[in-house]
């Protein structure tokens, strides 16, 4: 989830209409929750003991809630990329540098449990992040933060350790989440699905043999930000497949599904979809890649990922695993975000095994060269197993590897992969933020969110802090776009296809059009019962 004082990139703008959300927490709406299916699962074990705790939580799932229920300092309006005050009145980088940022918070702010917020207990929230630097967490997106002074109860005051023009973005994802100095321990994570936060909801959770069953988000009272609240109460119940989910979006016990839909549900929705459902489809900014251990012998030398990327069919496996409803993606960087270019596409052409031959001959590699690619069972969708038995029919018909293929649950997934016990595996990205900076930093240098021992200084020594001293980020795209050059050669990471943002709703169901923003991520305060 994987990152801005930016320009709206188009794929914001075609997100939703243009209108900016306006402040308050009062909105309209029936008063019957809002009951949203998932097939997300939020699980306690020895790797992840509190999932919703801002300090680890850091996939698109978690994040859902936590934008529900913490408050930032910035956020994401409904529409566009530029982020708008929450917690904070008012933010601004005081110097020409973009190296000092300084925020100013609103009056009368408390947590759920009356506590009140101040300027101690966002420097505490910053602080207790980069203590416990959680192996999967999102510490990376702060550790340019160099110190957090609070010059009085409503100020904070950030120094950064360079120039980044993208801090705003940063500190308005859940990363960014302010916790209570007085529940919240400064060097160790809570326990299980507890929540303490100052955002438009707070939350109750049914448990079972350690994972959520259901999730109520009820309308904060004590709530002051910018987000307006169309509902009193929202309702999260998670499922173990699509198929099921989408039994009970047809039979209206739940109002809205998103995550995850299956290729043939997107298409028999959008092509004949049941009475009283009907699916939005919009651009949307999630890309899917094979990540490399670049340390593991099989595939230490670059040949053999060049010889990958020169085999593999983006076009073929969009049609054959996910039945078009995402399209194939030639870089990091996806389409619709300030400095795109199709990199690979440039650099390998349309796929061929005789010049991935050519290419491992040169190197003096012998062939099938094995493989194993992994990727999790129950964490991208049920397509994934189908998209890498694809994969791996395409490396195995070119006759220059011999690929097996593993499937893993996200419980020991993540962290094994982030251990290096993979050399090839699957994973996905949703932006922090949709700027070009959140699609190569987090994979690059050794804060990288893979673990991944790839170092490239030209990229990371260079080019993204040239970049990060560019506040006009259009400007910022000739940067980005000698990144990708780079990682089209050297392939640590091999993009395959950018996602469309799907939602299957019932009638009736109004804002709709708001339910995700530019970053992908759930905004159930827009949703409400008709009259």
């Amino acid at each position: 989830m994987n990152r801005k004082t930016l320009v709206l990139p188009a794929v914001a703008a075609l997100l939703a209409p243009a209108l900016a959300a306006c402040g308050g927490s009062s909105g309209s709406g029936t008063g019957k929750a809002v009951v949203i299916g998932t097939t997300d699962r939020f699980e306690e074990t020895t790797d992840a003991p509190a999932p919703l705790d801002p300090a680890a939580a850091y996939d698109i799932g978690a994040w859902n809630v936590l934008h529900s229920t913490f408050q930032t300092l910035m956020r994401l309006p409904r529409s566009g990329a530029t982020p708008v005050g929450d917690a904070a009145e008012t933010c601004s980088f005081g110097d020409r540098n973009n190296e000092q940022y300084r925020c100013t918070l609103r009056a009368g702010l408390k947590f759920s449990n009356g506590h009140p917020l101040t300027s101690e207990d966002v420097k505490f929230s910053f602080d207790r992040v980069a203590a416990i630097n959680f192996e999967n967490g999102p510490a990376s997106l702060l550790s340019n933060i160099d110190k957090v002074e609070t010059p009085n109860e409503r100020e904070v005051v950030f120094h950064l350790k360079s120039p980044d023009a993208t801090f705003p973005q940063k500190i308005a994802t859940p990363a960014g989440s302010i916790v209570d100095h007085q529940t919240y321990k400064k060097d160790s994570l809570g326990d299980g699905f507890k929540v303490v936060g100052s955002g438009p909801y707070t939350l109750s959770t049914d448990v079972k043999d350690d994972h959520v069953t259901k999730a109520v988000l009820s309308k904060n009272p004590d709530y002051h930000g910018s987000v307006e609240l169309q509902n009193d109460k929202v309702e999260m119940r998670f499922y173990d497949d699509s198929a099921s989910m989408e039994k009970a979006l047809e039979a209206g016990d739940i109002d809205l599904m998103n995550r995850t839909m299956l290729p043939e549900q997107i298409s028999r929705l959008r092509d004949n979809p049941p009475s009283g459902v009907r699916l939005l489809e919009n651009p949307g900014a999630e890309i899917s890649y094979l990540a490399f251990n670049t340390d593991d012998p099989s595939v230490k030398n670059k040949a053999v990922r060049q010889a990958m990327a020169q085999v593999i069919d983006r076009q073929a496996l969009t049609r054959d695993a996910y039945n078009r409803a995402d399209d194939p993606l030639y870089s990091l960087v996806p389409s619709g975000i300030t400095g795109h270019q199709n990199s690979f596409s440039n650099k390998y052409q349309d796929p061929s095994p005789s010049k991935a031959r050519a290419l491992l001959q040169g190197a003096g590699i012998s062939t099938p060269v094995p493989l194993t690619l992994t990727y999790t069972t129950d964490h991208y969708g049920e397509a994934t197993a189908k998209a890498f038995k694809v994969l791996q029919k395409q490396l195995n018909d070119s006759g220059l590897f011999d690929a097996k293929v593993q499937g893993v649950k996200w419980a020991d997934f993540r962290p094994e992969a982030a251990k290096g016990k993979y050399a090839v595996y699957g994973m996905g990205w949703f932006p922090d933020f949709p700027d070009p900076d959140n699609f190569i930093a987090p994979f690059i240098g050794k804060d990288n969110f893979l673990h991944s021992p790839y170092r490239n200084n030209k990229i990371s020594g260079e080019l993204l802090p040239q970049s990060r001293q560019t506040a006009a980020r259009e400007s910022a795209g000739q940067y980005f776009q000698q990144a990708q050059d780079i990682i089209a050669d050297e392939v640590p990471v091999l993009p395959l296809w950018q996602g469309k943002q799907y939602v299957a709703i019932r009638n009736g169901l109004t804002g709709s059009e708001w339910a995700l923003n530019a970053a992908s991520e759930l905004q159930p305060w827009e949703l409400a019962h008709g009259a």
